[in-house]
């Protein structure tokens, strides 16, 4: 399809237009000022804001009463302790959102992890094949990761990237995936999960689903049946920018992640008027859909963009320039998202619920402190190999951001032990905010937990093939980085890698109400299905860990 073809109203409405819009649902709420709330609902839309801490709408409600943001809270119940699975990656906090389970019942530790019963990409004759082997849920997955539709093809890319309408499986190269020694077939994304979705309860219904994401490994997302998201949009956010530099991608500029964004808006819109993703064919306004946002989370990590500072001033609770341009931006999108539901008087029937896959942490500049990592994992695999001649490297995968997260080729409470002691044995000097020298030991450690106990910190039974064989919660402020490009990270345990914002606005009830008591991002996957008048106990997560709906507040 043509841009020709195509509405662009998130993109070509202006930033005038948009902050109009902002100040019409600001004055009416999503669902207006009408005196019942009472209803049914027949959609849910999520939208994810990655990045986003409670603390930070608290602040932009509080600085800009006339937002969309501000009237999505006082339409609705603000969850003010709402906290996010652990590790708080995307993964983890998307598959926790959408299932109701945390990683022990999902198997979904991270989107670049280690699974030791599977065997290694590529293999085709299975017989003696020892097992073990990395599990990436990245962009290298894609058959051709350089492109923003993941080697699709079309033609006239970026701005007709809503024309990507391959089945997001159909855009993984099968060469990439793991290999299941039962079968001797590659694993995909959506089979690697180990429970169904709000997706899979939907579609079984006899409901349409649609999702908007960052890779087409959100394939994870179709569950157990496999193609539960009947409408999944998935453009390549780590593909290269057009006109951009060599090793930029859409991440690395944050005006670039603020059109990538719009591209995933402009779909959802396209969904509210009743079509495809692409506008290609009109099949009904979805009861499951949504996206996620990440202009916010690179406007939190980068150092610079744009020529405005990121990330945070010195109390690390107001955001800096970009923050702010950043959060003005999503807080747009969801008035023209309100707007497009009100025109087509979808806001009587429609709870939207607005959360985080992950926060965000240090948010204080002075907090920072930037470690390498590679170093470390050197010198534990030749420190094994020293006093073990002949044993295979000990680190088979480490995936560190602000945790340290490792799996081990031996398991043994040897090995395991052997690691955390010399973890934490390890100081050194990393680099602060201004890339000055910071002393750290312990590895920048604050606990580590190895082998049975990293099983126990996860729920997971100690031979779960994919629990990771040492986890590390760091000391806060803690990135491992050899470089300087980013101020910030997640994937830890800290509270801001944690404590995320939560809103739910339904005509279900609650208006204005605030919970102030822990509830988690897991509870999102059962309450969608209870605002639909589904069962949540068909999730097989919520059966396993007993997740509740959240609370919903005293219908008005």
């Amino acid at each position: 399809m043509s841009i020709s073809r195509l509405r662009w109203r998130a993109l070509a409405i202006g930033a005038a237009g948009l902050l109009v819009i902002a100040a019409v649902v600001a004055a009416i709420g999503v669902h207006g000022s009408r005196p019942s709330r009472g209803g049914a609902v027949t959609s849910v839309l999520l939208l994810s804001v990655d990045g986003l801490h409670q603390r930070d709408l608290a602040w932009y409600v509080g600085n800009h009463p006339g937002s969309a943001l501000a009237a999505l809270v006082r339409g609705g119940v603000e969850y003010t302790a709402a906290s996010t699975p652990v590790p708080s990656d995307s993964f983890p906090g998307t598959v926790g959102q959408l299932t109701g389970g945390d990683p022990s019942g999902t198997g979904i530790y991270y989107d670049d992890t280690f699974n030791h019963d599977l065997l290694p990409a590529g293999t085709t004759s299975c017989a003696g094949v020892k097992p073990g082997t990395e599990v990436d849920l990245t962009e290298d997955l894609d058959r051709d990761k350089s492109t923003i539709d993941a080697g699709q093809g079309l033609a006239g890319l970026p701005d007709g990237v809503l024309g990507m309408t391959a089945t997001p499986g159909t855009l993984i190269n099968p060469a990439a995936l793991p290999v299941d020694p039962a079968t001797c077939k590659p694993v995909y994304p959506h089979a690697y999960l180990r429970v169904n979705t709000v997706f899979d309860v939907a579609s079984q219904a006899g409901l349409r689903t649609a999702w908007s994401d960052k890779h087409p490994a959100y394939d994870i997302l179709n569950g157990t049946s496999g193609d539960a998201v009947r409408d999944l949009f998935t453009p390549e956010i780590n593909s290269r920018v057009p006109g951009g530099p060599a090793d930029g991608d859409w991440t690395t500029d944050n005006a670039s992640t603020e059109r990538y964004d719009s591209y995933k808006v402009h779909a959802v819109l396209n969904e509210i008027d009743g079509y495809d993703h692409a506008r290609a064919t009109e099949v009904g306004v979805p009861a499951i859909f949504g996206m996620n946002f990440q202009t916010v989370s690179t406007a939190q990590k980068l150092p610079d963009s744009d020529g405005l500072p990121g990330g945070y001033l010195a109390d690390g609770t107001t955001p800096g320039p970009l923050l702010a341009r950043a959060l003005d931006y999503v807080d747009a999108q969801l008035g023209a998202l309100v707007a497009e539901l009100r025109k087509h008087d979808l806001d009587r029937s429609t709870a939207v619920i607005l959360s985080a896959k992950h926060g965000q942490s240090p948010t204080e500049p002075a907090a920072l402190t930037r470690i390498d990592d590679k170093p470390l994992v050197r010198g534990l695999n030749a420190g094994w190999a020293a006093t073990h001649p002949g044993a295979a490297r000990l680190v088979a995968q480490a995936t560190d951001d602000d945790a340290i997260m490792m799996w081990l080729s031996d398991r043994s409470a040897e090995a395991t032990g052997f690691a955390k002691a010399y973890l934490l044995g390890q100081q050194g000097t990393g680099t602060d905010s201004n890339g000055k020298p910071k002393p750290f030991t312990a590895s920048g450690l604050q606990t580590l937990y190895a082998g049975a106990e990293a099983a126990r910190y996860f729920n997971a039974a100690p031979d779960d093939p994919a629990v990771p064989d040492l986890y590390g919660v760091v000391r806060h402020g803690v990135v491992y980085t050899g470089g300087t490009s980013k101020i910030a990270e997640h994937g830890g345990a800290d509270a801001e890698d944690q404590r995320v914002a939560l809103v739910l606005d339904s005509p279900a009830g609650g208006h204005g109400q605030t919970v102030d008591q822990p509830v988690r991002t897991t509870q999102i996957a059962p309450t969608v299905l209870w605002l639909l008048g589904l069962d949540p106990g068909a999730l097989q997560a919520v059966r396993i860990e007993h997740t509740v709906e959240l609370p919903q507040g005293t219908p008005q």
